[in-house]
């Protein structure tokens, strides 16, 4: 017996923006979610799932646009993943993002808001990132008008992003707006590169190739890092012939685009594209870019974590920064306060805080992460600045913070997943007068926050756009110990 066929829907109207940006509709009763479609959009649609609740589709046909509906600026819109909101106008993005902030703190955590602060778009909607990466792939994705049969090799070989919930497909890019220039004309010189010299594009499949992924990084002062990544078909020293192909292609890189100021490879045998164990070589120019940032200069290396939306970072750190010192106005101290900022990263925000604060003391996973902490520190004078290494739950203890002094002030920025119960238990037991909770997940920043709710007060709540066209939002929570 085969499969229960699909329903197809005409003539639904989209009333809302819903999870993920998806479309939002009600057919007899049961919620349909259909990607690319705005509200108002009336549109046929294929479903494609069928859950207990709802349903999800695509557009197969357009019936009659929205009058909210906007024309895609990029070429590669409704194939590549990402900036799936282009069809929609920055405001309404704002308006949701904004909402999705207080419905997942409200809802997933039960919290008492205050009146939560217009979020903070950004300037740049349009080459906004610092940072991009790039898959090559022997079998790119086949766009709809293409007969598949009728590619040669080289046609079906591709430089580009991954296609969503597709590990083995990538989408050749000719042009994209997420990072300004030279990165457009790298990646491309590149790929040209490669295929005319037979060098192997990568099978994502049976992992086995030369090249194998790009990672390109700008600076709001005009500095290009440069990293290339090669499979395993690159392994060798540089006299063999793995390594005089390798060394070749570098050196005509570096000759055409002489603006790079640091040119790395690594050569990645794994089955994961992951380099931060690896060992990145410099082929040429200097080992770092720096971002500056008011008067600091930060370090960039290639396994660095900085902020994507370089702009937006400084309207971030100056939101925390804000935070902070209404938080000291408050504490009446007879000195400076003790801040620890937790998941440091290269330390931007210790750092960032640091006139403020008798001591700044950041914790970090990431080993590399820490020693570019120190070094920017040191590039910027910075002498009450502490950066360890490890785990945060296993470094943060009580007798770590009898050894570096009882914080005032804590900053958490974690990853995606939120932070540890046990770095919560340890710091309702510190009880730091002010928290201010950095996040780039509001769901799992509402889930924390519940844990404080018993002995802190949030007194601020500062969403802030740092990636236009995407449902992504950062979000900042300053907590006032009761």
């Amino acid at each position: 017996m085969g499969r229960k066929k699909k329903p197809s829907l005409e003539g639904i109207e989209i009333e809302a923006v819903a999870a993920e940006g998806n479309g939002l509709a009600h057919i007899d009763g049961q919620v349909l979610f259909v990607r690319q479609a705005v509200p108002g959009d009336i549109v046929d649609v294929q479903v494609n799932k069928v859950r207990r609740g709802y349903m999800s589709g695509y557009v197969t046909r357009l019936v009659k646009p929205s009058d909210k509906r906007v024309e895609p600026f990029c070429p590669h819109y409704g194939v590549c993943g990402g900036c799936a909101w282009q069809i929609l106008p920055y405001r309404m993005q704002l308006d949701f993002k904004q909402q999705q902030v207080i419905d997942q703190l409200t809802r997933i955590g039960h919290l008492t808001l205050p009146e939560v602060s217009p979020i903070l778009g950004s300037e740049k909607i349009e080459y906004y990132r610092n940072k991009l990466e790039y898959t090559f792939s022997n079998r790119r994705w086949v766009l709809s008008d293409e007969e598949e049969e009728n590619l040669d090799d080289v046609s079906r070989c591709g430089l580009g992003f991954h296609i969503g919930g597709h590990f083995d497909k990538v989408l050749d890019i000719r042009d994209c707006h997420l990072q300004k220039e030279p990165t457009n004309a790298i990646r491309l010189f590149i790929k040209d590169y490669a295929l005319d010299n037979g060098l192997s594009f990568y099978n994502l499949r049976e992992n086995k190739g030369f090249m194998r992924n790009l990672m390109v990084r700008t600076t709001s002062t005009g500095e290009v890092m440069l990293v290339v990544c090669f499979g395993n078909e690159a392994v060798g020293n540089n006299g063999s012939e793995a390594g005089i192909k390798r060394n070749a292609l570098l050196q005509a890189v570096s000759d055409r685009f002489p603006e790079i100021t640091s040119l790395y490879y690594v050569v990645n045998p794994k089955c994961n594209d992951t380099f931060g164990d690896l060992e990145c070589v410099l082929f040429s120019g200097r080992e770092a870019v720096y971002e500056k940032m008011e008067s600091l200069r930060f370090k960039i290396g290639p396994k660095s974590f900085y902020q994507t939306n370089s702009q937006q970072a400084y309207r971030l750190y100056s939101v925390v920064r804000e935070c902070v010192m209404e938080g000291i106005g408050c504490l009446a101290l007879s000195r400076k306060p003790v801040i620890y900022d937790l998941y440091t990263g290269t330390g931007t925000i210790a750092l960032f805080l640091s006139s403020l604060a008798e001591k700044v003391v950041g914790i970090e996973y990431v080993p590399e992460a820490i020693e570019d902490a120190k070094i920017n520190a040191a590039v910027n004078g910075i002498s009450n600045a502490e950066f360890i290494a490890g785990d945060m739950k296993d470094v943060l203890s009580e007798d770590f913070i009898a050894g570096h002094g009882t914080p005032d002030i804590v900053i958490l920025d974690p990853p995606r997943a939120g932070i540890h119960p046990d770095v919560a238990e340890v710091l309702m037991k510190t009880a730091p007068q002010r928290m201010v909770y950095v996040s780039c997940n509001p769901a799992t920043q509402a889930r924390d926050l519940a844990i404080f709710a018993s002995a802190y007060d949030i007194v601020r709540v500062q969403p802030v756009d740092m990636f236009p066209h995407t449902t992504h939002v950062e979000n900042v929570v300053s907590l006032v110990k009761r």
